[in-house]
């Protein structure tokens, strides 16, 4: 690859990683994970930068990359091995969580289709159009999954009720069932 095209990479992975990981975390729950994909995503990318980087929709087509790299990897995660000799003990989810905390802890509870739609849509801020590319899917599909998952969103953060001293503003929860 010439300099011109690798620094346009460059560029572009620079302003797209933190919403990259942010997507990967939110759609998988795990930050390691999510961590493997977005590096995954990022090397078919620079793989295929030159054929890619005159898109129309790069960032549609990097998301759907990512996705199908999540969705690859639980796929393969039963034949991992555990390199310990007993599991980790798992932190106890602290008294004092703010809204933000809600928010994830519902959007984890989601269906895997629901979680992923809501994320591109709301979170990575993809269109309509660009998220079925991304998954692959009709635009039918992804509003249909938006709308049973922000159903059952505001349904579970209504059963949390508010949080005194939350650690986002309420527009965050708002916007996002709005």
């Amino acid at each position: 690859m010439d300099r011109a095209k690798r620094d346009e990479y460059v560029e572009y992975v620079r302003a797209r990683m933190p919403r990259l990981h942010r997507t990967a975390w939110l759609i998988c729950g795990d930050p390691h994970l999510a961590d493997d994909a977005v590096q995954a995503t990022l090397a078919v990318l620079y793989s295929k930068w030159r054929q890619v980087s005159s898109v129309e929709n790069l960032d549609g087509y990097v998301h759907r990359i990512l996705t199908r790299r999540i969705v690859d990897e639980r796929r393969s995660r039963w034949s991992r091995v555990l390199l310990r000799a007993s599991l980790p003990e798992r932190v106890t989810a602290s008294s004092e969580r703010g809204e933000y905390d809600h928010v994830v802890d519902a959007l984890r509870a989601l269906p895997k289709g629901q979680r992923t739609a809501l994320v591109l849509r709301y979170f990575a801020d993809l269109s309509v159009q660009d998220t079925a590319r991304a998954l692959g899917c009709s635009e039918g599909n992804v509003k249909s999954q938006c709308s049973r998952g922000l159903s059952t969103l505001r349904d579970a953060l209504a059963a949390s009720g508010p949080e005194p001293g939350s650690d986002r503003p309420e527009a965050t929860t708002m916007r996002l069932i709005a």
